[in-house]
């Protein structure tokens, strides 16, 4: 039985997508800049804030200031929206309690900003104590680059092989490869199954009890 699990955030323990969308058109609009629909933003996100603006900003406009611009309109308003539609997939409370309940760490390796993973983390799973929660931190390389995993393991002080990694993207199924964890990818997320089949992940689940099982049988 693994010992530890580590889940990605966006896609995977919470359903973002629609504030993640609203956000970033907000902050868009307010530079002049064209809009997208929801399901577009599927495929921006993934790789922290920065690298969404960019690839929601027109050929031609895609710049670090531009970059910085839609981030300093975008920051204030999902700060204070980052809830509004966003909610816990289903039975991922559930799955969370059971892992506490049988004594499996958990932990959250995000690369949203660090404030917004610890504000959405704290909102929607109160009862869980989580052994870290780590979303993209100042001068920390985003996944999946596998800081972020080797500073959870410097926490919970558990081996690698009873570490299972959960994310619903391609980009965390790197993470885990690179870290040298179990991976286990999710399908109800942003990507599709196809994208996570590519990397050969050890296990992929279609429903939370198939990442029960996952954790159980190491």
């Amino acid at each position: 039985m693994k010992r530890l699990v580590i889940f990605d955030l966006d896609g995977t323990l919470l359903n973002t997508i629609a504030d993640l969308a609203q956000s970033t058109n907000h902050a868009l609009k307010a530079l002049g800049y064209p809009t997208h629909e929801e399901s577009a933003y599927n495929f921006m996100v993934g790789n922290g804030i920065n690298k969404l603006f960019e690839r929601a900003l027109p050929e031609g406009e895609k710049t670090e200031e531009n970059v910085l611009r839609v981030r300093r309109e975008f920051i204030p308003y999902y700060d204070v929206h980052n809830a509004d539609m966003s909610r816990p997939y289903p039975g991922i409370p559930e799955l969370l309690e059971r892992l506490q309940g049988a004594g499996v760490a958990v932990a959250v390796a995000s690369n949203k900003y660090q404030a917004a993973t610890e504000r959405l983390i704290a909102h929607y799973f109160p009862a869980i104590r989580f052994t870290a929660v780590f979303g993209q931190r100042e001068g920390v390389n985003v996944k999946p680059d596998p800081t972020i995993v080797h500073d959870i393991l410097a926490i919970a002080r558990i081996p690698r092989e009873e570490v299972l990694y959960v994310g619903d993207s391609g980009v965390d199924m790197q993470t885990a490869a690179n870290a040298g964890v179990t991976a286990c990818g999710v399908t109800w997320g942003f990507r599709p199954r196809t994208e996570l089949e590519a990397f050969h992940p050890a296990r992929l689940a279609d429903s939370t009890e198939e990442v029960w099982q996952a954790v159980c049988n190491g």
